[in-house]
C-alpha cells in the first residue's frame, strides 16, 4: 500500500500565490475550477482545496493531514475551542501573501471623520468582522465592551450606518481609504503557516515527508526577491569588488586556471541589481552573470 499524506490548499485569494509558491519548491498543482482536488506530480500527496478559514478545523479533526492558512484563521480556530493550538501544530511561517510577500494585517478601522481615536472609545459599539471570535478576544484583552457582529463581506461599506468600526484584513490599506476609513489600531498580525494534525506527526513516514515539504518550502521563500551572481575579477581588483557585495552569507572566491584571477559568486536582493552590475564593472569585474534562483535551503 503506498503512503499517502492529505494535504489542504487554501481555495480563494491565496490559491494562485500556494501553487506559485509550491511550483518554486518542485511541486506542480494544476487546478481546476471544476473540481476541489488539485493534481499534484508528487504521487504521495493528495490535494484538497479548503477555504482558509476552515483549514484548521480540518487539520485538527484529521481529515487533512496538513494544510496551509493563516495565523488569523488558526487563532480564530482556537478561539473557538477554548485553546491555545486548536489542536494543530504549525511547521513552518510562510510570509507572502495575494498580492506580496508579506504579513497581512486585521486592522480596527472607523470613519475618517467619526470622534473614536483608540479602541477605548468604542465602549458600547458595534464591530463588524469575519474574524469574530479573535476580535472579541482583542477587546476583552482592552478591557473594551462591544458588541462583535459577523460580517458577510463588503465590511468596508458598513460604518457609520451598520456598524461603528469594523476589523478588516489589509495588506495596503488602499481599500479602507478608498471608503474613507481611518485605521486605529492592529488587531491581529497573520502570515500563511503550514500546519499538521498533531496525530499524524506521530506517523514517522508522514512526518519526514512533512517536514521535508516544509524545508522546501522555506528555501522558495528564501529565494524570493534574490538572484545569484557570478564574475571573474583579478586578484589586484578583488577586494574593490568584495566592497561592493552584500552577501547572504561571505561570497564563494574560487581560483581560475589563470593564477592572477579569480571567480566570485554570491547571492544578492534583485532590487540592487541594476544598481550593482555597472560598479562591478568599473571595478574591473568581468564575464559578470545574473542567474535566477528557484530555492535557498538556509
Amino acid at each position: 500500500m503506498t503512503n499517502s499524506l492529505k494535504l489542504g490548499i487554501p481555495k480563494g485569494s491565496l490559491q494562485d500565490a500556494t501553487i506559485q509558491l509550491f511550483a518554486r519548491a518542485g511541486f506542480n498543482i494544476y487546478a481546476s475550477a471544476r473540481s476541489y482536488f488539485p493534481a499534484i506530480d508528487d504521487p504521495e500527496i493528495d490535494c484538497m482545496l479548503i477555504r482558509a478559514q476552515e483549514m484548521a478545523r480540518y487539520v485538527a479533526d484529521g481529515v487533512l493531514d496538513a494544510g496551509l492558512t493563516g495565523q488569523d484563521w488558526i487563532a480564530e480556530h482556537a478561539a473557538a475551542n477554548g485553546s491555545t493550538t486548536g489542536g494543530v501544530t504549525p511547521l513552518a511561517d510562510l510570509i507572502y501573501a495575494k498580492q506580496s510577500f508579506g504579513k497581512v494585517r486585521w486592522v480596527l478601522a472607523v470613519p475618517e471623520e467619526s470622534r473614536y481615536q483608540s479602541p477605548q472609545d468604542l465602549e458600547g459599539a458595534t464591530i463588524a468582522t469575519e474574524l469574530v471570535r479573535a476580535t472579541e478576544a482583542y477587546f476583552a484583552r482592552q478591557r473594551v465592551n462591544v458588541k462583535v457582529e459577523f460580517s458577510w463581506g463588503a465590511t468596508e461599506v458598513k460604518p457609520p450606518v451598520l456598524a461603528d468600526a469594523i476589523v478588516e484584513v489589509t495588506e495596503t490599506g488602499s481599500s479602507l481609504r478608498a471608503n474613507r476609513l481611518r485605521i486605529i489600531d492592529t488587531v491581529v498580525e497573520s502570515n500563511t503557516q503550514l500546519i499538521a494534525n498533531e496525530r499524524a506527526l506521530t506517523d514517522a513516514w508522514k512526518k519526514t515527508k512533512l517536514d521535508n515539504i516544509a524545508l522546501l518550502l522555506k528555501a522558495a521563500i528564501e529565494a524570493q526577491g534574490r538572484v545569484g551572481i557570478m564574475l571573474n575579477v583579478r586578484r589586484e581588483s578583488l577586494a574593490d569588488v568584495l566592497a561592493l557585495l552584500p552577501a547572504l552569507q561571505r561570497p564563494t572566491i574560487a581560483p581560475l586556471s589563470d593564477g592572477d584571477w579569480v571567480a566570485v559568486n554570491t547571492i544578492i536582493e534583485e532590487r540592487t541589481v541594476r544598481d550593482l552590475i555597472p560598479r562591478l564593472k568599473g571595478a574591473k569585474a568581468q564575464g559578470i552573470v545574473e542567474y535566477p534562483l528557484n530555492k535557498i535551503v538556509m
